[in-house]
């Protein structure tokens, strides 16, 4: 079955079991996540998702979209939702926002994730282990001004080896934000910016779609590791649905075993324990480029 299929069915059985909230005469679980690849596409996968949690979890459980970085926070931050998959720069904001907020989950790559700096051919930048010193004056375009793999750890990557800050590195005012890691390889690919830098997973899956070539957007460099991406639980989830549930909740994402609910959420090697401690030196790094605040 494909993934809109089952989404399809999904929404179909919820209807079916759950009707509208006053119909239910029970607590929903609303999740959300940072949108960093474009609408259908999270729909899809988060839509499977929430079919594997109300079956495992036996509540009603919904996505809910969010319209750029800020906002998944923010409705966050405001208890619109009780659970979100954020990165690791967003997942620091959200937390400090709400004591008692835990990272639960990840994915079995994530505290050691990765950035590709990636370059249009007519450059004639090459691969290489080194820093590409050749990316100095060009047009370049990070991601989501709030993105860990999009624009954080790239930063502070570019200050380390330059000893210069990214608007001084480019090309000035070509120096943009996609918005997204996808828009970023496609802009790249496109020639609309000279080079960019996004998500390694996000890049090999566009690659293995089809919708890029990776012979017109080239990786000319990859990134150190990192912690980033993990599933945040909000407090309310114990005063809801009673105590104990985040840990139900825990469970339930660590015992996903199905390949296209993993696939979908390009986390196949699976899901992991996470915790707070985890992401504090990513805490440290955005105090250091005032983007913690």
């Amino acid at each position: 079955m494909s993934i809109r299929s089952s989404l399809a069915l999904s929404g179909c059985l919820l209807a079916c079991a759950c009707g509208g909230d006053a119909e239910a005469g029970g607590a929903v679980l609303r999740f959300s996540a940072i949108p960093d690849q474009n609408s259908t596409e999270l729909e899809e996968k988060y839509g499977l998702l929430a079919r594997h949690l109300t079956e495992t979890l036996s509540v009603d459980v919904r996505y809910v979209p969010s319209s750029d970085y800020a906002a998944s926070v923010a409705s966050f931050a405001n208890g619109d939702v009780q659970l979100a998959w954020f990165g690791g720069l967003t997942g620091v904001r959200a937390r400090a926002a709400v004591e008692g907020a835990r990272a639960i989950a990840q994915g079995a790559v994530d505290p050691r994730f990765r950035s590709y700096f990636v370059a249009n051919a007519s450059t004639g930048i090459e691969a290489s282990d080194a820093f590409p010193e050749g990316l100095a004056g060009r047009t370049f375009t990070f991601g989501s001004e709030s993105s860990t793999s999009g624009r954080l750890m790239p930063e502070h990557w570019i200050r380390e080896h330059t000893s210069m800050a990214p608007r001084d590195f480019f090309a000035g005012e070509e120096m943009s934000f996609s918005g997204d890691h996808a828009k970023t390889a496609l802009l790249v690919q496109e020639g609309t910016f000279e080079a960019g830098v996004l998500n390694y997973k996000v890049y090999e899956s566009l690659v293995a779609e089809g919708r890029i070539d990776p012979g017109r957007c080239r990786v000319v460099w990859e990134t150190p590791p990192y912690p980033d991406y993990n599933w945040t639980a909000h407090p309310d989830l114990e005063r809801t649905f009673g105590a104990g549930f985040t840990e139900r909740v825990q469970a339930a994402l660590l015992g996903i075993e199905d390949p296209a609910l993993l696939a979908a959420l390009q986390r196949e090697e699976g899901l992991i324990a996470a915790s707070n401690e985890e992401f504090a030196p990513l805490a440290e790094l955005a105090k250091q480029l005032d983007l913690l605040r």
